[in-house]
């Protein structure tokens, strides 16, 4: 057992905080300050404290993380896959931290050209992060990204694969992704707001010349939207796209003319949002207008964009969520969400052969298309799991309709048996009367009878659905008698669009009460106890956890919340935050005073009570 260590006392210093005519008192506004020396030396005994109070489990620490990590495969690859006559492989090597990239051209048999190897580029730093990779159309040529400070401000370069040299201009600030006109020498990118780090600027780059004199080509003035830069499969447009929560807008322009002037696709509307893909003359685009919640799929041709020249294809469907579309060639492959389990739905662009759907039967699994940008094939990658089956990737050929396991992740140890674990979907009543579905998994032979350890877990915030899929780490729950459930609450996008919608601004409360329902749920039914039961989010969902620990602590025996975010209205009223102004459309202004009192009402800083906490 720990020693009994002192308590780490904050120093209450009066900030007075007004707005609408209230007074809020924030004894501890002080902590914001990262520059000052008091902070740090709070956060240091904070640690220490934590350190002293867990040290004791220790050995106990290090034997599961030996135990988790000797269930994963550290020298692994992904699946190879092809692009402009190139085979591009990811792989890891035991030991090392960091991905190596490489390639092969024409076949998996030629010979490996290597990329990038992260472990050689981290040397030197602390934290490293390599992304963005974009091949020039000419394959000679590759654009990456790079943060060492672990800011998310990355430096672009470009690297000549011809020679393995890097060209000497650095295109900083960035978000480390770019697209390649066809010219093979310019190069699109998106710049961040030094302050915000709102990624605000388009820029346009010719290699080989001066970075600094590079020429905006969009900028995005509205402070709630952000904006980035794409190139469509077709390889035909370039295309950026400017987005907030509840409308997008895009301006397309000739992959072959970089240029020439971006052209808007169709003039944003408040609440109207839109996705492009682009395909033989038309663009297809998923969008929720007209009412359309749950989205469906329109196109318009590539002359006549606007609004006004769209025409369905795929109506809209009460019971079935549109979430993306995968174009091929001969092929439009569709992203289904129907009673929250998901769908592949494959429509041959020939009309005279019939449409038809990938055969799932689990009660709750998640299927997903992964990397398909080959636009000439007809094979289809999917990745497939569940609860209790680790993750596969799989090539479906959409012709013979005949399927190939490419990749099983491996759970090493010998231990592992699928036909060990349950998993299973029941559905809780809120306190509203609507069924709120909950996935979970445990050992098979669990006695229900009250006694069982109970890890749930939500998010809850900005329609983000978190699927039921395997994790080999979370057998060491599992296998100690745990059980783990996901609780698919609303402000989540689990039962559609509509189940997002009634989750957030005025409706946020829903997402707390329906946690605390599904909880009571799982008591009732005996799967655990409130001297068993432990929640767990992160973010959004660290949220979550400091509203339900003031409004229902006596159900939970511990809370763990990652990096919460839990003084909502100060956060929400400080437009310097990065990202704050684009937060709006979730959370609500708070310089709006019927937002100001309904978020003061559950923000968890200003929530804290008297009274027993987990």
């Amino acid at each position: 057992m720990p020693k009994l260590a002192q308590v780490p006392v904050a120093k209450k210093k009066k900030k007075e905080l007004r707005k609408h005519g209230d007074l809020r008192i924030d004894n501890y506004y002080w902590l914001n300050d990262p520059e000052n020396p008091d902070v740090i030396d709070y956060l240091k005994k904070e640690n220490e404290y934590l350190d002293n109070m867990i040290g004791h489990a220790k050995d106990f620490q290090n034997a599961l993380f030996e135990e988790m990590k000797g269930r994963i495969k550290e020298d692994d690859s992904s699946v190879p896959y092809k692009y402009n006559g190139y085979w591009y492989i990811t792989k890891y090597v035991k030991g090392k931290d960091y991905p190596i990239y490489s390639r092969k051209k024409g076949s998996l048999e030629a010979k490996e050209e290597l990329l990038f190897d992260c472990n050689e580029l981290a040397k030197g730093h602390s934290y490293f992060k390599l992304v963005g990779l974009s091949i020039s159309p000419d394959n000679e040529k590759i654009a990456f990204g790079i943060d060492t400070v672990s800011r998310r401000k990355y430096t672009i370069q470009v690297k000549n694969l011809k020679t393995g040299k890097l060209y000497e201009e650095k295109m900083l600030n960035t978000t480390g992704g770019s697209s390649w006109a066809n010219d093979n020498k310019t190069l699109f990118y998106t710049r961040k707001d030094e302050r915000t780090l709102r990624s605000d600027k388009i820029y346009k780059h010719k290699l080989g010349h001066d970075s600094s004199k590079d020429v905006v080509v969009y900028h995005e003035k509205d402070e709630t939207f952000g904006t980035y830069i794409f190139k469509t499969k077709s390889k035909k447009y370039l295309v950026i796209g400017s987005f907030s929560t509840l409308s997008n807008e895009y301006r397309i322009l000739d992959a072959d003319s970089p240029d020439g002037n971006f052209k808007l696709f169709h003039k944003r509307e408040r609440n109207l949002e839109y996705d492009i893909s682009h395909y033989d003359g038309y663009f297809y685009i998923v969008t929720n207008r007209d009412g359309a919640t749950n989205f469906k799929l329109m196109r318009a041709p590539e002359d006549n964009t606007s609004k006004n020249y769209w025409e369905e294809i795929i109506p809209h469907r009460k019971d079935v969520l549109l979430e993306g579309i995968t174009i091929f060639k001969d092929y439009l492959v569709i992203s289904e969400r129907k009673n929250g389990l998901n769908q592949i739905r494959v429509k041959p662009w020939n009309e005279n052969k019939p449409e038809y759907y990938l055969p799932f039967d689990n009660e709750t699994y998640t299927a997903y298309p992964t990397v398909n940008v080959d636009f000439d094939s007809d094979i289809l990658r999917y990745a497939y799991n569940s609860l209790t089956t680790p993750s596969s990737v799989i090539d479906f050929n959409m012709t013979d309709r005949t399927l190939e396991i490419k990749k099983e992740q491996e759970v090493l140890g010998g231990k592992f048996k699928k036909e060990n674990y349950v998993s299973e979907r029941v559905w809780a009543t809120a306190q509203d009367g609507t069924k709120v579905p909950i996935s979970m998994v445990y050992r098979k032979g669990l006695k229900k009878d009250s006694t069982a350890p109970l890890l749930l877990y939500a998010y809850g915030s900005y329609g983000v659905t978190i699927d039921p899929s395997f994790s080999s780490i979370r057998l060491s729950l599992l296998d100690r008698g745990f059980i783990f459930a996901i609780a698919h609450i609303r402000g989540g996008q689990y039962l559609g669009r509509p189940w997002y919608e009634n989750g957030k601004l005025l409706d946020k409360k829903n997402t707390f009460t329906d946690f605390i329902d599904c909880s009571r749920f799982l008591i009732e039914k005996k799967y655990t106890s409130a001297n068993h039961l432990y929640a767990m989010g992160g973010s959004a969902g660290g949220l979550l956890m400091g509203a339900i620990a003031n409004m229902s602590p006596e159900l939970y025996n511990g809370i763990i919340g990652a990096v919460p975010f839990v003084d909502v209205v100060t956060t929400m009223l400080d437009d310097s935050i990065p990202l704050t102004t684009g937060e709006y459309d979730e959370w609500g202004n708070p310089k709006k005073k019927e937002y100001y009192e309904y978020m003061k009402s559950y923000s968890p800083y200003d929530n804290v009570k008297s009274q027993e906490y987990p």
